[in-house]
């Protein structure tokens, strides 16, 4: 089982970044794939899940508006766009898998079985 993360990089506030994670060694449509970040000094939280058994989506408060996610199971990939950008966006970016459960918590952390080595993203003032 791989995920590979592509895209990260700097960007000045307001602008746009598109991140990739490419997947192999398990059926993507079986799965749930999230993004996840985490700043310096600060805990992993969830930003976005997309659950491919039913197309839906789910965000953190403080990305909803701003960032997309999607999933192409054709090429085995998940995308998240960024928009609007802002310096507190500033992290390690990682995506991860999880094998959905009834009654998941989709943006947890722990609930997923596997991880990226994730993408630096830095948004300056």
């Amino acid at each position: 089982v791989q995920l590979v993360e592509s895209g990260g990089g700097s960007v000045q506030a307001g602008g746009s970044l598109r991140l990739s994670c490419i997947v192999s060694g398990f059926i993507i449509d079986d799965y749930a794939i999230g993004w996840f970040r985490q700043a310096p000094g600060k805990e992993r939280e969830g930003v976005s899940v997309i659950n491919n058994n039913d197309g839906s989506a789910y965000y953190a408060d403080s990305v909803k508006g701003r960032f997309t996610i999607s999933s192409d199971v054709a090429k085995r990939t998940a995308v998240l766009e960024r928009n609007s950008l802002k310096p507190e966006d500033t992290a390690i970016y990682y995506c991860a898998a999880q094998k959905p459960v009834f009654g998941c918590n989709w943006l947890a952390a722990g609930e997923y079985d596997y991880w990226g080595q994730g993408t630096q993203v830095t948004v300056s003032s």
